[in-house]
């Protein structure tokens, strides 16, 4: 990977964790100009500044250096992780391990009959969620809407939102938030 290849793939990773250049700098002790001129490929960070910068970024040089050939594509049941809030009633599932040093996070949300998410939001991004089995209440600011198995949804995440299941059914739902967000 030559300078400019460098530099591109950091600036990428930058605006990928929403940070400006100036709080990059700030986080790694250098300045804002050494980050530009980096990320436009005119210098080359040393591998001590480079460990510094990827750590700020979230990632390290293996990762930094993996090939996209090299990433895993499929995910099985064994790289997936669940954490469950029993008082709430639910469950989620992250589809995709370490998810949230990418763009989208991809997760399953189980609800318990009566169960209801966390409030999120609000944050910048977007919100997608398909409903795979059941049917659940969609609450986002004020608004509400009810979502059948094989709907989906999708919005900016300007406002609070959860979504709730007042049946006696499980709801199972794939949702997805960009940039990461659970």
């Amino acid at each position: 990977m030559d300078t400019a290849q460098i530099g591109e793939k950091l600036k990428q990773l930058r605006v990928r964790t929403n940070l400006t250049q100036e709080e990059l700098a700030s986080r790694c002790d250098l300045s804002k100009g050494f980050i530009s001129q980096v990320e436009r490929g005119q210098t080359s960070p040393s591998i001590a500044t480079l460990v510094d910068i990827l750590d700020s970024l979230g990632t390290n040089l293996q990762e930094f250096f993996q090939t996209a050939n090299n990433a895993q594509v499929v995910f099985k049941t064994d790289d997936v992780y669940a954490v469950s809030n029993e008082d709430a009633g639910y469950t989620i599932t992250w589809l995709v391990p370490n998810a949230q040093k990418n763009v989208m996070e991809p997760i399953k949300l189980q609800l318990a009959a009566k169960g209801r998410s966390d409030n999120y939001g609000p944050h910048p991004g977007e919100v997608l969620g398909y409903v795979v089995a059941g049917t659940a209440t969609l609450r986002v600011g004020a608004r509400r809407w009810r979502v059948r198995k094989g709907e989906c949804f999708y919005f900016h995440a300007e406002e609070a939102y959860y979504i709730e299941n007042h049946t006696q059914s499980e709801v199972t739902v794939l949702w997805v938030t960009s940039p990461p967000n659970f």
